[in-house]
């Protein structure tokens, strides 16, 4: 018994006649008879009434259909699992970074994902939040790491890295460094650093100010929050940043949160639904370096 047998008389079946199932399997009408004959010799048993206008199963015909197209389904299913694999084994995967991360799980999950499958061709593109979104989208990028302001992006599947809420940062001596709680209209009596528009971070900034109909003078902006929080203890403003981007600077900048800034800044990775086989392999390998209690600062 072979696959070709049972496409044709399953083909035969469903169309009720010889000639269209010939048609169906693109071979010749006395071809597909041939090879349903041998079908019932070696089961012993005829599958079809010929006698009338259109073919019918017998009561042997209706018994093997259903386990005839469970034997192809799963003969798909295989070629498709091979398909996979070798998607997997010779593809091409483009991943996104938000300018200025500087959180390294990311670059672990790449480097064992990269030992494992050597043969997968990595591009690592560096751009804003908002343009990787896009690229994800489009299909342009496979998976990105992207700053967001309180949700991640409608319409994709997400991994939420980080959720933390903004804070002031400021070197000693600045009035704000006195101040046991600072809210939003303490800060924006003072210049600003912070990073561009296009950021997680910028956007619940900017999303705040003007729900309080606010208008901060920026006057700095980086797109890295070592360069941000560099910029501030210069004393050339006030940083914005969040609370794991400020704390490796507490030697120098005196952080506060901001208290009437509740919305987080997150950190997640995202991708589509229907992604490649190589983004599913490199997901576990993210998911397991974002899991470390050491991963992020």
């Amino acid at each position: 018994m072979e696959l070709r047998q049972l496409e044709y008389f399953v083909a035969v079946a469903e169309e009720r006649n010889f000639t269209r199932a010939a048609e169906r399997v693109h071979i010749s009408q006395s071809g597909v008879s041939a090879q349903i004959r041998q079908l019932e010799r070696e089961l012993g048993a005829k599958l079809f009434d010929r006698s009338a206008r259109a073919v019918t199963l017998t009561v042997a015909g209706k018994a093997a259909l259903e386990h005839a197209r469970a034997a192809l389904a799963a003969a798909g299913a295989v070629g498709q699992a091979v398909d996979e694999v070798t998607d997997l084994i010779r593809g091409r995967l483009t991943v996104g970074m938000v300018i200025g991360c500087t959180v390294t799980p990311l670059f672990d999950a790449l480097a064992a994902f990269h030992q494992a499958h050597p043969g997968v061709e990595i591009t690592l593109l560096e751009d804003s939040s908002d343009r990787l979104v896009e690229g994800v989208r489009t299909g342009a990028v496979d998976l990105a790491l992207i700053g967001a302001s309180a949700t991640t992006p409608d319409g994709l599947d997400a991994l939420t890295i980080i959720s933390e809420r903004l804070v002031a940062a400021v070197p000693a001596g600045h009035p704000l460094a006195r101040r046991r709680r600072v809210v939003l209209r303490d800060l924006v009596a003072h210049p600003i650093v912070c990073m561009p528009p296009g950021t997680g971070l910028r956007a619940v900034f900017d999303q705040a100010c003007a729900a309080q109909n606010l208008q901060p003078v920026i006057a700095l902006q980086a797109s890295a929050a070592d360069a941000v929080a560099d910029l501030a203890a210069r004393g050339l403003g006030v940083a914005v940043l969040s609370e794991s981007m400020a704390a490796g600077h507490g030697d120098r900048l005196t952080c506060r949160i901001l208290a009437d800034v509740e919305t987080p800044a997150l950190l997640a990775l995202i991708w589509r639904s229907a992604y490649h086989p190589a983004v599913r392999e490199l997901l576990v390998h993210c998911r397991r370096a974002f899991a470390r209690p050491d991963s992020v600062p």
